[in-house]
């Protein structure tokens, strides 16, 4: 007998929400935590987006599960109380030759099955957004804001509502297969060994680590990992321009630096993409230069010395400059344990969707 169904490595969005799937199947689950609080990692330095799903490769992991995921979300967050503005997106081109990116968008939002998505001219986008410079937009209806924090403390509660535990400050050290399982190393202030049927690692930039640390775990199986750092400034002195989300069109790697109005109506923009070899969270002043140039293409209006640092998030990126980006990993090579490697933006919205895909390799 073990003394767990399944052991989560990683309290994040994704990690719990593993947690979740896996103890509303009737699984006696544990979900562990290096740190002191739940989200302390890639999940409590995002945008909070609610992305539709029109932005990922046809038959992707991040195109079916962003989707799915966005589609069990707005269900989850009315259920538990938790804030979100369903305000919409546009993307939008601000001369002629972005055009045909947005039309590759548009037909990528088809083939993907996300809804809420219209051709707008610039006229009718000025319409919606009045300061914004714009010759063409898509508008997704679907994207939002949320409290990303708050969503996780009901993902927790959910977790101990169906028996399971969410235990902090009990690094993963290293796992070593125990008949059909695992036996489970974990330090803090009292180490202990646990055993598990199944095993599943959601912890985001450490993922690669915690996977070596597995006996016999295949290394060729373990993907490079590149740190995507994404700094973000704020507006000072000056009134939120826009309602909705405003996003260029992609770049290569990420989505491209945009703007959000918070739940607190905070204007902000970001993350651009600046790869790091470690991780420092200090957002240097000088790299708003390049932000006030490109939120000039959509919002011209944007007051000189505006801009104000305020956070930093890193990645765990799977591509280096100037590669391609790739997909999501979920590991099942190795039976009863579950890797997932690169769980990046869209992670956030694809978090429900994720941690069913997982319940259901286990057959949970």
């Amino acid at each position: 007998m073990s003394d767990f169904d399944a052991v989560i490595v990683g309290a994040g969005a994704v990690g719990l929400a593993c947690g979740y799937a896996l103890a509303r199947g009737g699984q006696s689950v544990v979900v562990l935590e290096r740190a002191g609080r739940i989200g302390a990692g890639v999940s409590s330095r995002n945008s909070e987006v609610i992305h539709a799903g029109l932005h990922y490769a046809t038959g992707s992991l991040k195109a079916r599960l962003c989707v799915a995921g966005r589609r069990a979300l707005y269900p989850f967050l009315d259920a538990h109380g938790v804030a979100y503005d369903k305000c919409g997106k546009l993307i939008v081109a601000s001369e002629a030759s972005e055009i045909p990116a947005l039309e590759r968008l548009a037909t990528q939002a088809e083939i993907n099955g996300a809804e809420g998505v219209r051709w707008l001219s610039g006229a009718e986008a000025r319409v919606l957004e009045p300061e914004l410079n714009a010759v063409a937009a898509l508008e997704s209806r679907e994207s939002g804001v949320f409290d990303a924090h708050g969503y996780m403390d009901a993902l927790e509660g959910e977790i101990e509502a169906h028996g399971g535990a969410v235990v902090l400050n009990s690094p993963f050290l290293g796992a070593a297969r125990s008949g059909e399982g695992f036996d489970v190393r974990v330090g803090g202030e009292a180490p202990t060994t646990i055993s598990t049927r199944r095993l599943v690692i959601a912890a985001g930039l450490g993922a690669q680590a915690c996977a070596r640390t597995i006996e016999n775990f295949p290394s060729e199986r373990i993907p490079a990992l590149h740190f995507g750092k994404g700094n973000y400034f704020a507006l000072q002195g000056a009134k939120a321009p826009f309602s909705r989300l405003i996003y260029p069109p992609p770049i290569p790697g990420a989505l491209g630096t945009h703007y959000r109005r918070d739940l607190g109506g905070v204007a902000r923009f970001g993350p651009d993409l600046q790869f790091v070899e470690n991780e420092n969270y200090v957002v240097d002043p000088a790299r708003a230069e390049s932000f006030y140039a490109t939120i000039r293409r959509f919002w011209p209006a944007l007051p000189d010395g505006a801009l104000a640092p305020d956070y930093a998030g890193i990645r765990p990126k799977l591509h280096g400059p100037g590669e391609a980006q790739g997909d999501f990993v979920i590991d099942d090579s190795v039976a009863n344990l579950i890797c997932l490697f690169g769980i990046e933006s869209p992670g956030l919205t694809s978090s429900l969707a994720i941690g069913e895909e997982v319940a259901g390799r286990f057959d949970v």
